[in-house]
C-alpha cells in the first residue's frame, strides 16, 4: 500500500474520531471506539512517516492529501 494513502487514510480516521470523542464525553459514555479509533489512526500516520523516504513535513500533508483524493476522483 502506498504510503501516502495511508497517510491519508490516517488523516481521516483522526477526523471521524474527534467528534465522536467529544460525543461520548459530553453523553457521560465511555469513548472506547474512539479511542480504539485514534489508536488505529496514530499507528496509520507513524507508519506512513515511517515508510515514506524521508518522512513528511507539515507543509507536505495538503499535497498528500490532495494527491490521493486525485487519483481516485479520475
Amino acid at each position: 500500500m502506498d504510503s501516502d494513502l495511508v497517510l491519508v487514510l490516517g488523516l481521516i480516521l483522526v477526523g471521524l474520531a474527534i467528534p465522536a470523542a467529544m460525543s461520548a464525553h459530553s453523553d457521560g459514555r465511555r469513548p472506547i471506539a474512539p479511542a480504539a479509533t485514534l489508536l488505529i489512526a496514530t499507528g496509520l500516520i507513524v507508519f506512513a512517516y515511517v515508510a515514506h523516504p524521508g518522512g513528511y513535513t507539515v507543509r507536505d500533508v495538503p499535497g498528500v492529501f490532495y494527491s490521493v483524493v486525485g487519483r481516485f476522483m479520475r
